[in-house]
């Protein structure tokens, strides 16, 4: 008997999608209530504080996701012991693929068998600025880093510049 092949996953292709690929490629937007992207929660207007989120999401392990806005998608960190409220306590962060705007409003369920499986929760959220100005977009991190003037402000999470490294 010859073996079954594997339905082709829905996919999302355009040409704008090539930040999210490595996203894109770990879903099977049928299967998942994950968001494809399609819709941004927070349009990119050019003005205006940045989005962050945190989602505590109870996968093989529990761990925290730490999601920044920066040049039309969530560049993301996995955060295993997860986010301290004590500035000065510093926490391994791993860098995971970018994910689209809409995710930062994403809670539910991730069905067994699917990358990412678990439970999801917004745990916090809120805004920041890279710089002064609000600016919404920056190409180099070194950049980002060192423009960081107002922190992080969150419903938990409330980070001054200094504090950010």
């Amino acid at each position: 008997m010859p073996a079954r092949k594997k339905p082709a996953r829905k996919k999302v292709a355009t040409a704008k999608r090539a930040p999210l690929r490595a996203y894109d490629d770990k879903r099977d937007f049928e299967s998942t209530p994950e968001p494809s992207g399609g819709a941004t929660a927070f349009p990119a207007s050019g003005k205006g504080p940045l989005t962050f989120v945190v989602q505590k999401h109870d996968a093989t392990r529990l761990h925290y996701d730490v999601r920044l806005e920066v040049d039309g998608v969530l560049k993301s960190w996995l955060v295993p012991r997860g986010p301290s409220l004590d500035p000065a306590q510093k926490r391994l962060a791993v860098m995971t693929e970018d994910h689209p705007l809409d995710y930062a409003t994403s809670e539910g369920v991730i069905p067994k068998g699917q990358y990412g499986a678990g439970e999801v929760i917004v745990w916090d959220h809120g805004t920041y600025s890279p710089d002064e100005d609000g600016r919404l977009s920056f190409h180099d991190r070194a950049e980002a880093e060192s423009r960081m003037r107002e922190g992080i402000k969150g419903g938990k999470l409330s980070v001054p510049s200094a504090a950010i490294s």
